[in-house]
C-alpha cells in the first residue's frame, strides 16, 4: 500500500511558491531591474512550477508564461559569449554559473513536460544551458563545495542532454572524495552550504548517478545535525569555517532534505527534524519545484520519535560539545583553526565564543575570554579534552618572543632584511635569523556541563596581563544584580546576577580562587573585548552586539563561574 499525499504541505509549498509568482506574473517588466542572473533563473523556476502545479493559483496561467519569457531574456542578456553569466563578486565564475544552470536545468525538465504554451520557454531554457556546458565542462572552483554545485550542474546537463563528457568530468570530480569528516561533518563545517549546496547537489548526483555512497553522506550530515539544531530553530553555526560562523542560521533550508530521507528511510528523528522545520510555515518558493521534480517529497511523513532528554553529543573532529536537557541546551566549543594557522582568514573557523547557553526565552549568545597579550587576540582553545562525560577542559598557550640582535653572519651592510611574518606582525627583521626570548602565556578552562547550565572553572597563567569575561545576552531580557556601565554593557564583581527573559532566567554566580579580586566598574580598560591586532590593523571587529556583562581583573588568576538555567517551559 502506497503512502498517502501530505496534501497540507502540498498547499504549502503552493502557496509559499504563489507569494512569490503572483507579484511577478502581474507585473514581470517592472521586476527586472538589478535582479542577479541567480535570482532571475530560480524566478523562471518557479513560474513555471507554478504554471505546472494544479495546487498553484497560477496553474495554466498565460501571465506566468509572459513573466517566464520576460525573466529568461534578461537572463540570456546576461549570458556571456563564453556561456559563463556576468554580474557578482567572482568575475566570469564557473560555480556562481552552475547555480544559474542548476535552476536553468530544472525549469527545463518542467517546461518541456507543460505542453505547447511552453514551448518558446523550453527553446530558450535549452539554448541558454547547451550555451553553458563548454565552460562548466572545463572550468575550476574555489571553495569545496563549489565541486558538488558544479558537478550537480553537470550531470543535470546530463540528464536533459546526454554527453558523455559531462559524466567524464562529474566523475573526475567525484574522485577527489567527499569531504565528510566521521562525524559526518562536511569540511567547511557550514550549516548554509550543507543545507544550500552540498545536501541538495549530492542528493541530484546520486540520483543521475546512482551512487548510493553520496546518499549516504547527506543523510549522515542529516544524522550529525540532528544535534546541532538549538532551541529557536537555528542550527549551530559557531564551529563554521565559512561566513555563518558569527550568524544565526535557521532550519529551514533543511526541510526537503530531512523531509525526503524520512519518506524514503522511515527514520522518526529525521521527520520530527522536518516538523520542526516547518513549525513557522513554509516561506520557501522553490519547494514547489523541488515537490515537481521529486514527488517523493509530497507523502506523508513517518511518524516522529519523540524527543529524547537529557542526551548529549560530542564531535571531537570539530570539538564541540552539546548538552540538552529540558532546562538547558549548552554548547562548549574548542574547535577554532586560528591557534594552528595563527591568522584570522576567510575559510578558517575563527569564532571565539566558546559557550553558549539556551534556557527558553533567556540565551546566552556567546561567552568569550578576552587577554590583552601582545594584541594576540581572544581565547580560542588549540585543544579540548574530553576529560569526563559532559566535562571538558579547552586550552591555548600563546607564545611570541623579544628578539636580539642578528649574528654577525646574518648582518647585511645594506640593512635590507627579508620581510617576515613572525606570526604577530610582519617587518624587514630577518625573525628566523634570531635569537628570542620567547614570553608566554596559557588560559585553560574547564566545562562541566549540567542539566541547569554549566560550570566553568577558567585558569590564566603567564605574566600579569588584564582580561576580561564577556557575558553576551541575546535582547528582550533584564539585567539583575551586575552594575551598569553604558552602552549595554554591565559590570560583575562578587555576584550574582540574573539575566530574565519572560518567566525564564540565567542565573550567574562567580567566585576568584586565586588571584586579585575583580576589576569594578570604573575599569574601563580592563571591562572590555580586545579582538586582536587582525581585526584592528583594519579598524575591524568581530565584536557581538546584546546585552555584554563583563568580569575581569589582572592575571594570573583562577575563578568559578556557575551558570544556571530556570525555565518555565520545556526546551522543545
Amino acid at each position: 500500500m502506497s503512502t498517502p499525499l501530505d496534501h497540507e504541505f502540498v498547499r504549502a509549498v503552493a502557496d509559499a511558491a504563489d507569494r512569490s509568482a503572483a507579484p511577478l506574473a502581474a507585473d514581470p517588466d517592472g521586476q527586472l531591474a538589478g535582479v542577479t542572473h541567480r535570482a532571475l533563473a530560480r524566478r523562471v523556476k518557479t513560474l513555471v512550477a507554478a504554471y505546472r502545479s494544479p495546487d498553484s493559483s497560477l496553474h495554466g496561467s498565460g501571465h506566468a508564461v509572459v513573466a517566464a519569457t520576460a525573466h529568461l531574456g534578461a537572463l540570456w542578456a546576461a549570458q556571456t559569449a563564453t556561456g559563463l553569466f556576468a554580474g557578482g563578486d567572482n568575475v566570469q565564475s564557473p560555480p556562481d554559473s552552475a547555480f544559474t544552470v542548476n535552476d536553468v536545468c530544472d525549469a527545463y525538465v518542467l517546461a518541456a513536460g507543460a505542453g505547447p504554451e511552453l514551448r518558446d520557454v523550453t527553446a530558450v531554457l535549452a539554448e541558454i544551458a547547451g550555451a553553458a556546458s563548454a565552460s562548466l565542462l572545463t572550468g575550476g572552483v574555489h571553495t569545496p563545495n563549489h565541486r558538488w554545485e558544479l558537478s550537480a550542474a553537470l550531470a543535470r546537463l546530463h540528464r536533459s542532454f546526454p554527453d558523455g563528457r559531462l559524466l567524464d568530468r562529474v566523475e573526475q570530480w567525484l574522485a577527489e572524495g567527499v569531504d565528510i569528516d566521521a562525524e559526518g561533518l562536511y569540511s567547511e563545517r557550514s550549516a548554509v552550504y550543507a543545507s544550500i549546496v552540498t545536501n541538495p547537489s549530492l542528493l541530484l548526483l546520486a540520483e543521475v548517478l546512482g551512487r548510493t555512497d553520496l546518499l549516504d553522506a547527506v543523510e549522515r550530515n542529516l544524522a550529525a545535525t540532528l544535534d546541532l539544531i538549538t532551541p529557536d530553530g537555528t542550527v549551530e553555526t559557531v564551529h563554521s569555517r565559512r561566513q555563518d560562523q558569527r550568524l544565526s542560521f535557521a532550519l529551514w533550508p533543511y526541510l526537503p532534505h530531512y523531509r525526503l530521507l524520512a519518506i524514503r528511510t522511515g527514520r522518526g528523528d529525521f521527520a520530527r527534524a522536518a516538523r520542526l522545520a516547518a513549525a513557522d510555515g513554509i516561506e520557501d518558493p522553490d519547494l514547489l519545484a523541488q515537490t515537481l521534480l521529486t514527488p517523493d517529497l509530497c507523502r506523508a511523513l513517518p511518524a516522529p520519535d519523540a524527543e529524547k532528554l537529557p542526551r548529549d553529543r560530542y564531535l571531537p573532529t570539530a570539538r564541540l560539545a552539546a548538552h540538552v536537557s529540558a532546562t538547558a541546551h549548552t554548547v562548549v566549543y574548542g574547535g577554532s583553526d586560528v591557534p594552528e594557522h595563527r591568522r584570522i582568514r576567510s575559510g578558517l573557523a575563527c569564532n571565539p565564543t566558546f559557550l553558549r547557553l539556551f534556557a527558553g526565552a533567556a540565551v546566552l549568545d556567546a561567552v568569550r575570554l578576552s587577554r590583552v597579550f601582545f594584541d594576540l587576540g581572544p581565547f580560542r582553545a588549540a585543544d579540548m579534552e574530553q576529560l569526563a562525560d559532559n566535562r571538558y577542559r579547552l586550552t591555548q598557550t600563546l607564545t611570541t618572543a623579544y628578539y636580539q640582535p642578528l649574528p654577525k653572519d646574518r648582518r647585511r651592510d645594506d640593512g635590507a632584511y627579508r620581510l617576515v611574518d613572525e606570526g604577530r606582525f610582519s617587518a624587514a627583521m630577518a625573525f628566523p635569523d634570531r635569537p628570542e626570548d620567547e614570553v608566554s602565556h596559557t588560559t585553560r578552562v574547564e566545562v562541566d556541563l549540567r542539566d541547569d547550565g554549566a560550570d566553568l572553572r577558567i585558569d590564566i597563567s603567564g605574566p600579569q596581563v588584564p582580561w576580561a569575561l564577556e557575558l553576551t545576552f541575546r535582547p528582550g531580557g533584564v539585567t539583575d544584580g551586575a552594575i551598569p556601565i553604558g552602552d549595554g554593557r554591565w559590570c560583575l564583581t562578587t555576584g550574582p546576577m540574573t539575566y530574565r527573559a519572560g518567566d525564564d532566567e540565567i542565573h550567574v554566580e562567580v567566585a576568584v580562587e586565586a588571584g586579585e579580586p575583580l576589576a569594578g566598574p570604573d575599569r574601563s580598560d580592563v571591562l572590555r573585548y580586545d579582538p586582536g591586532q587582525d581585526y584592528t590593523v583594519v579598524g575591524g571587529t568581530d565584536a557581538t552586539t546584546g546585552n555584554r556583562v563583563y568580569l575581569g581583573g589582572l592575571g594570573p588568576q583562577t575563578l568559578s563561574v556557575a551558570l544556571r538555567a530556570h525555565r518555565t517551559a520545556p526546551a522543545f
